[in-house]
């Protein structure tokens, strides 16, 4: 059901020598570090920049947004489409490194727990811990990147062939989620911005706070 959502609604099943990494490792900030860097250069060849035009931090942001979108949106369609989610630590997950686009994901054997825990699942569990790293490590605001949380939540939305609004709307009247976006109209408006915009030739967001 997953796959024919898209890449960033699939988590495959993991397997030994299939050279995966331990989601574990993106919790390093040096690790982190590194793929902002292979991210930042990739952005700059698709759109043929010279490096100073492009803050590592605005790249840092986009990123995580992407990594959110990975975490967030598999479990979103289990709650939405089967009434359950998968109950995955980071311990669980596993990562390829790409250039650019959804990153390959994993995840190894799992128990279901009921579609009321995809917040604790998925935000507290999967996604808080990450974006501390960046927070930290790229002197991120916890608003822009809780902003980009409630983005990938309402792109995973936006998909489903089922109504998952009302799940989304639920899950962003909770701390930390609360106030960084509001839902209307089958869709979503941040009250923030990823700094997407900040890339020349990057323009905005569908859900940005920019395009009011």
């Amino acid at each position: 059901m997953s796959e024919s959502l898209g890449p960033y609604f699939v988590w495959e099943s993991y397997a030994r020598g299939e050279d995966w990494r331990p989601f574990t490792d993106l919790l390093d900030p040096d690790v982190a570090a590194e793929r902002v860097a292979v991210s930042r250069q990739a952005l700059l060849t698709m759109f043929g920049l010279d490096g100073d035009v492009v803050p590592e931090r605005v790249v840092a942001s986009v990123l995580f947004l992407g990594l959110a979108a990975r975490l967030v949106s598999p479990l979103l369609a289990d709650a939405v489409l089967a009434g359950e989610v998968r109950a995955a630590r980071p311990a669980d997950l596993w990562w390829k490194p790409v250039p650019g686009g959804p990153w390959p994901v994993a995840c190894g054997p799992v128990p279901s727990a009921p579609a009321s825990k995809l917040f604790e699942i998925g935000v507290e569990g999967l996604v808080a811990p990450l974006l501390e790293v960046f927070r930290a490590r790229f002197r991120l605001s916890p608003q822009v990147l809780w902003g980009n949380v409630a983005s990938a939540l309402g792109g995973a939305a936006g998909q489903l062939p089922a109504d998952g609004w009302p799940v989304v709307a639920a899950l962003l009247e909770r701390p930390p989620l609360a106030g960084m976006a509001v839902v209307g109209n089958r869709a979503l408006t941040r009250r923030n911005c990823c700094l997407y915009y900040r890339i020349p030739g990057g323009g905005t967001c569908g859900d940005c706070v920019l395009r009011r």
